[in-house]
């Protein structure tokens, strides 16, 4: 396997990542893809919460069927939540398994 380490850098955020050294750039892309989508969505809306713009990027990016989008939407994804600071009173897995079918009714 060729992995390499990279930071991705995502509202405010850097996420540690481990992919296929070919996987890079996809990667990359995908961020740009998704910070550019963020900054419009705080812009046009008057949204704040950093989740929610997040899965609202996560949403447009993964709508325009980009080949490898699907996983490279998951990885990041996952990685975002697996690091968001959410008081334990709230229970966001409702949320979050209705974003998952969303964004698997766009990817299908």
């Amino acid at each position: 396997m060729n992995e390499v380490s990279i930071k991705v850098n995502i509202a405010g955020r850097a996420y540690p990542l481990t992919v296929e050294k070919s996987e890079e750039p996809l990667i990359r892309k995908a961020e740009q893809q998704i910070e550019e989508s963020i900054k419009m969505f705080q812009q046009n809306y008057a949204v704040k919460d950093k989740l929610d713009l997040l899965a609202m990027a996560a949403l447009q990016v993964a709508s325009r069927k980009q080949a490898p989008a699907e996983t490279i939407v998951e990885k990041v994804v996952e990685t975002v939540v697996e690091r968001v600071e959410v008081p334990v009173a709230i229970d966001l897995t409702p949320d979050l398994l209705s974003l998952e079918n969303l964004l698997d009714s766009y990817l299908d």
